[in-house]
């Protein structure tokens, strides 16, 4: 039997940030209330903000290397960094990149990692 998957769009993973639609202000994570207007969000419906993909270009802030690692892990070190997207947004995730440098230039995805017991989880990779 043969089955026909392209039909089938396999979306890749996203991470969401928050704008509140009272005053515009854009938030990540999400708070449940507005700093800037005081509106609330419904933490189950989400009603009064909006949502967009957080990713593209951004720009190193500080990075640091995590040398301990859990048991599991097949490489020695992992990368970690802080960036700020264009819009000002701030976010943290896996740094892949041979020397980092602070104010470098780098693009954010997303991937779903499962190196960790458990459901795998979404995290930030930047390159």
């Amino acid at each position: 039997m043969f089955i026909d998957f392209s039909q089938y769009e396999v979306k890749a993973p996203k991470i969401k940030a928050y704008k509140c639609q009272a005053c515009g202000a854009i938030y990540y994570p999400a708070p449940k209330v507005c700093s800037q207007c005081h509106a609330r969000r419904d933490p189950v419906t989400g009603k009064g903000w909006e949502t967009f993909d957080l990713e593209g270009l951004c720009t190193l802030l500080t990075w640091t290397r995590a040398w301990n690692l859990p048991e599991g892990y097949t490489k020695k070190y992992l990368l970690f960094g802080i960036v700020q997207f264009e819009n000002g947004l701030r976010a943290s995730g896996r740094l892949e990149v041979e020397n980092p440098v602070i104010g470098m230039k780098l693009n954010a995805t997303v991937i779903e990692s499962d190196e960790r017991p458990g459901k795998p989880v979404k995290v930030f990779v930047f390159k």
